[in-house]
């Protein structure tokens, strides 16, 4: 066993905190570089901890190997059904807990880790526990002395690759399909955000599990992320993270063929049109890009406004901007609706965009700097004025930041829309259902929002087109994701 240490949270909570690597059930010490993790809140280490070396990550591949041949793959499905809920109602339990070392290690506000992403994870849980005993096959009629039917399978051994921005409930998203079809995994969490992962452990031994179905090994990316994804033991890989990782992991996952699903970047465009509901339009715009301090993959961080109505959006949405609807601030005061950026690399990263959209010309409506002197806090950014060839409109900036331009024809505005390298999500604001189908149908994006921003459903797939990624989470999709098609041919007849 390795040790724990004592975490204070700012809401009061207590708790022990697990550290190494959880395989086979137990926490286990680990052999590879260590890495910090911080508070975002005010740059001060939490704890150091000791990643997973290559060695380690064969060790959790061999304990994944050991529980999908073995005691794992002799129970019922309504049996594997029963211990996800079982988990589901543990994280139910410790709700709160799971919520607060999320706000603690990656600094967005309590309340949307507790109502928003915990909330989430709970119910993807519950979803895919009563799904474990509904994966079901087929039989094909090929002729009068033939039958055929085929079989779901579960892959074997996944390995999962998890982001920062959305700790616990990017765990949920990943973990639960893959149990209820039966395979089994190991997860490797951010190292910005490893510590909801580690607890999650704990959970996993309490529900039930047999030992190796779930393991968990944080480390840095380029040493346990790349060995998991090139190892030969390794039946599929699961990524969520940038379009430049996922580029990586795709050419590391060639070693063996590897399954893949790769949920990527984005650059996802807002198309307001002027018979839309402008108060309606600017309140989905704002959360589009500003919730989760910009750190959404499928923000909407392109916001284009037809010329008649361009003025008035920009003066509401930038009034909107200021007013308490973006209070910065600690993430567990009750108020705060924007926290720090998750790390000081991050914070530095979307401070230069800022710089950048100043020097291409992009005006300024309200933010542009820091805010405060301690930790990684930004003011809310709103370019206007913004042009196609500027960084802030081409490039995914994952932070506060949003670029506005005005469009005068449908036409104009779809072609804007779709020329850039992602397709992750776009949202369209009009009141004419006619053109807003018209429109959904013409972007080339995985998910369009009609009069909405940043909508997500457990049974609904997510995923994006282009380099935004590949395959899809959630709902069925990700049951097909988890799984293999087996044909059985079989003769009932005596001739060829």
């Amino acid at each position: 066993m390795t040790s724990t240490f004592k975490v204070s949270l700012p809401n009061e909570l207590n708790y022990d905190q697990p550290t190494g690597l959880f395989i086979d059930n137990e926490y286990v010490p680990a052999n590879g570089e260590k890495f910090t993790v911080y508070n975002p809140t005010n740059d001060e280490e939490i704890v150091t901890l000791q990643g997973a070396s290559e060695q380690d990550v064969d060790k959790a591949v061999a304990a994944a190997r050991r529980a999908f041949e073995g005691e794992w793959s002799e129970l019922e499905a309504v049996e594997r059904g029963a211990l996800i809920y079982k988990l589901a109602e543990l994280i139910k339990r410790d709700q709160k807990l799971l919520a607060s070392i999320d706000s603690f290690d990656n600094g967005k506000s309590f309340s949307d880790a507790y109502g928003g992403d915990l909330l989430e994870s709970y119910n993807v849980f519950r979803y895919y526990a009563g799904a474990a005993d509904k994966i079901t096959g087929k039989t094909i009629e090929t002729g009068p002395n033939k039958l055929a039917y085929v079989i779901q399978e579960p892959l074997g051994v996944c390995g999962q690759i998890i982001p920062w921005n959305y700790p616990f409930m990017m765990l949920a998203w990943k973990v639960a399909p893959a149990l209820a079809c039966g395979n089994t995994i190991v997860l490797k969490p951010a190292e910005q955000t490893p510590l909801s992962a580690l607890y999650f452990g704990k959970l996993i031994a309490e529900a039930g599990f047999p030992p190796g179905v779930v393991n968990i090994i944080p480390g840095l990316g380029y040493i346990s992320g790349k060995a998991l994804a090139e190892h030969m033991d390794v039946d599929k890989i699961a990524f969520t993270g940038s379009t430049a990782t996922g580029r990586s992991i795709m050419k590391s996952a060639a070693s063996n063929l590897k399954n893949i699903t790769l949920e990527c970047g984005g650059k996802s465009p807002s198309i307001v049109f002027d018979d839309a509901d402008l108060d309606q339009a600017v309140k989905w715009c704002h959360s589009g890009i500003m919730d989760n301090m910009g750190q959404v993959c499928t923000s909407t961080s392109r916001i284009y406004v037809q010329d008649t109505i361009y003025d008035e959006f920009l003066t509401k949405f930038t009034a909107k901007t200021k007013d308490n609807a973006t209070k910065i601030g600690d993430p567990f005061n009750e108020d705060t609706y924007q926290g720090p950026q998750v790390s000081k690399a991050q914070f530095e990263k979307v401070l230069g965009y800022i710089d950048e959209g100043k020097k291409s010309g992009a005006r300024v409506l309200h933010g542009g700097a820091k805010h405060g002197d301690k930790g990684y806090f930004i003011q809310p950014t709103v370019f206007a004025d913004t042009t196609e060839d500027m960084k802030i409109v081409k490039e995914e900036i994952f932070g506060p930041v949003v670029a506005i331009s005005k469009f005068s024809t449908e036409a104009e505005v779809i072609a804007k829309a779709n020329d850039t390298s992602y397709g992750l999500a776009a949202a369209v604001f009009t009141e004419k259902v006619t053109k807003a189908h018209k429109v959904a149908r013409k972007i080339q994006a995985g998910m369009v929002f009609i009069n909405s921003s940043g909508d997500s459903h457990f049974g609904i797939p997510f995923g994006g087109y282009k380099s935004s990624g590949i395959g899809r989470e959630l709902g069925q999709y990700a049951l097909d994701a988890y799984t293999q098609s087996k044909a059985v041919h079989v003769n009932l007849g005596t001739e060829l």
